[in-house]
């Protein structure tokens, strides 16, 4: 007996030791996590509390309320304004896909006359805030007749995303040289290459930039306000949880689950693609 309750004391103590060494080694990037999920937590909490207590100090809900979530569903359309946000994310990211490959694999793996003036065209493309062209832009869209829906959005991503393009580029740069040089011996064109070789291969890249889109698109809200403002058949989840906190301003238990409601996809999207996100951002600018 004496024995085992030794071996076991034995085995116990480095057990206890490494979880002390990994917690000590991870210290800052556990707080900082603790940072980011702690709002979290709270809004979920206060999603299930009933009205009088979301108003308290309380941060654990006495009983809990998930018909919540089915009054707010009742009180707002918010199954039409999730359609409309579901069409602006995936159609702005399809259309990025469509105008930032192409464009990215001539700036990375084709040698044309004016190429680096492009790509110092697209860096500075990133640095030009949004606001600045709000103005310029919203005339054109009102003459073209399409204020009032989504499409000033999602239109502008088949011709040209300059961060998608830049951070693509840094990313088939990662390809050897290699790989492209055998596809041309076998006969393979540019498109072919940029589609049998280079697209298989940097699928992370591809993965990465995508959840940027969709994420950037999904949480927009000036882009919607100046578009669709007007027009609230066409409002986006960002825009219907403003409305709706300014309706139920003293009901934060309605205003945090519908809160939930907009942040679940985008969650769920980045649990689900959270490994080829991160493989993507940590090989983008590694140079093969």
């Amino acid at each position: 007996m004496a024995a085992l309750t030794t071996s076991g004391t034995t085995t116990r103590g480095p057990r206890r030791r490494g979880v002390l060494r990994w917690i000590a080694t991870h210290s800052i990037a556990l707080a900082i996590g603790v940072m980011f999920v702690l709002p979290l937590v709270f809004v979920a909490l206060t999603a299930f509390m009933s009205d009088r207590q979301a108003l308290t100090a309380d941060l654990w809900p006495r009983s809990w309320h998930p018909e919540n979530f089915a009054e707010v569903f009742r009180t707002a359309p918010l199954l039409k304004y999730l359609g409309n946000s579901v069409m602006y994310s995936l159609l702005a990211t399809a259309g990025m896909l469509v105008s930032s490959v192409p464009a990215a694999y001539a700036l990375a793996r084709m040698r044309w006359r004016g190429r680096e003036v492009a790509f110092l065209v697209v860096i500075a493309a990133m640095m030009i805030p949004p606001q600045v062209l709000a103005v310029p832009l919203y005339v054109l869209w009102a003459r073209l007749h399409l204020t009032g829906t989504l499409w000033p959005l999602i239109l502008p991503y088949f011709l040209v995303d300059a961060f998608s393009i830049f951070l693509l580029r840094q990313f088939f740069l990662t390809i050897p040289q290699s790989y492209l040089d055998a596809a041309r011996v076998d006969g393979c064109g540019d498109l072919r290459t940029l589609l049998r070789v280079l697209l298989p291969m940097t699928r992370p890249g591809i993965a990465a930039v995508s959840l940027f889109c969709f994420m950037y698109t999904w949480n927009d809200y000036f882009g919607p306000l100046l578009y669709a403002g007007e027009n609230p058949d066409n409002w986006t989840l960002s825009l219907a949880l403003a409305s709706f906190r300014g309706a139920h301003q003293v009901q934060w238990n309605l205003t945090m689950a519908a809160t939930v409601v907009v942040m679940l996809p985008v969650i769920l999207l980045f649990v689900f693609a959270q490994k080829s996100f991160v493989r993507g951002i940590t090989f983008t600018g590694v140079k093969g």
